[in-house]
C-alpha cells in the first residue's frame, strides 16, 4: 500500500517536472523564433526595399534618347497645339516616342494656353500625370496674337532655375502639330552648327535659298538658347506680337540684329508632295521634316515611306502582315 502511494507521488512529481521542462523549452524556442523572425525581416528589408511610389510620367517625351553626355546636344521641341487636341497629342507621342536619336537629348513638349473648360482641367491633368510633356502658357489661346512670344519668353523662367546644366537646352524649336520630324536627321544636321546666335529652318519664300533675306517657315524653326533669353528680355518682341507668327519672329530677329548664324534646311524640310506647289518636295531619305500632314492618309503614306515600323519585334502576341 505504501509502495503504491510512493509510486503515485513519484509519477505526479515526474509529470510536473516534465511540464516545467516543456515550458522552459517553449520559452527558449519562442525567443529564438522571434530573433529569427526579426533577422528575416531585416534581411528582406535590406535586399528588397519598399517599392517606390508609382511614377506615372513614363519618361517625359525625351524621344527615347540614348544615354546623354554633357557634351551632347540638348534640344527642346515645343509643338504648339490646342488643349482639345487629345487624339493628335496621343498620336504624336507614338511618332516621337518610337524615335531614338543618338548622342542627344530631345525633349518634345505640347504647348498651349490656359485651360478654359472643366473637362480640360481633368483630361489634361491626367495627361500631365501620365506623360509630363505639357507646357501650359499663361495666355488666351491664339495663333497670331502673341502665343509664340509667350512660348519663347516663358522658357527661361521655366527651365533656368532647375538642376539642369546651363544652358538647359542648346536649341529650342517651335513646331506645328501637322509636321513630321525625323529626329535623328535633325540632330545630325546640328552637329557642326554653332550653339549660339543661331536661327534654323525652312526659308520663306519657298523658291529662296538665302536665310538672311526673309524668315523661316512656321512648320518648324529653331533658335539657340541665347536668342530665347534675348526674346524674354528685349522690348522688340514685346512691342510687336501680332501678325503671322513666323514672319513676326523673323522681324524680331532682323530688328534686333540677331542670328548672325543661320541655317537653311531646305530641301530636307518641305511640304507634303501633294498637291504640288513651289514649297513641296518628293519624300526622300534625307528628310528632316514633312509639313502639312492634314489627314491620316498623308501621315500613313509618309510613315510607310520611312518604314517606321521596321523595328517591330516578332511575337506570338500579334500577327501583322
Amino acid at each position: 500500500m505504501k509502495t503504491t502511494r510512493l509510486d503515485h507521488h513519484r509519477f505526479i512529481l515526474s509529470s510536473l517536472l516534465f511540464i516545467l521542462f516543456l515550458c522552459v523549452l517553449a520559452s527558449i524556442n519562442e525567443v529564438r523564433f522571434d530573433s529569427l523572425l526579426k533577422f528575416g525581416r531585416c534581411a528582406l528589408t535590406d535586399s528588397n526595399p519598399p517599392p517606390e511610389p508609382f511614377n506615372s510620367s513614363a519618361k517625359p517625351l525625351a524621344a527615347n534618347s540614348s544615354s546623354v553626355d554633357d557634351d551632347d546636344v540638348r534640344i527642346l521641341i515645343g509643338i504648339l497645339t490646342l488643349p482639345d487636341q487629345y487624339h493628335r497629342r496621343h498620336f504624336l507621342r507614338l511618332i516621337y516616342g518610337t524615335q531614338s536619336p543618338i548622342g542627344s537629348q530631345v525633349d518634345v513638349k505640347f504647348v498651349f494656353c490656359n485651360l478654359t473648360k472643366e473637362d480640360q482641367k481633368v483630361l489634361v491633368a491626367l495627361e500631365i500625370m501620365r506623360y509630363d510633356d505639357v507646357i501650359i502658357l499663361n495666355c488666351k489661346e491664339n495663333m497670331n496674337k502673341g502665343k509664340t512670344y509667350t512660348y519663347f519668353s516663358s522658357l527661361p523662367e521655366i527651365f533656368n532655375d532647375t538642376d539642369r546644366p546651363y544652358p538647359p537646352y542648346h536649341y529650342v524649336m517651335k513646331a506645328d502639330d501637322d509636321v513630321y520630324l525625323r529626329l535623328d536627321n535633325l540632330v545630325k544636321s546640328l552637329k557642326q552648327l554653332p550653339r549660339e546666335d543661331l536661327y534654323y529652318g525652312y526659308v520663306i519664300p519657298c523658291p529662296s535659298m538665302d536665310p538672311f533675306v526673309h524668315y523661316m517657315s512656321g512648320m518648324g524653326y529653331m533658335v539657340s538658347w541665347d536668342i530665347v533669353e534675348w526674346i524674354r528680355d528685349s522690348e522688340i518682341p514685346r512691342n510687336h506680337m501680332e501678325g503671322p507668327e513666323d514672319k513676326v519672329f523673323g522681324d524680331w530677329i532682323r530688328e534686333g540684329h540677331r542670328a548672325k548664324n543661320r541655317y537653311n534646311a531646305k530641301w530636307s524640310m518641305y511640304n507634303f508632295p501633294e498637291p504640288p506647289t513651289r514649297c513641296t518636295h518628293e519624300l526622300w531619305p534625307d528628310t528632316i521634316a514633312v509639313h502639312l500632314l492634314k489627314n491620316q492618309e498623308k501621315w500613313i503614306q509618309t510613315l510607310n515611306y520611312f518604314n517606321v515600323t521596321r523595328n517591330l519585334k516578332p511575337s506570338k502576341l500579334y500577327h501583322i502582315p
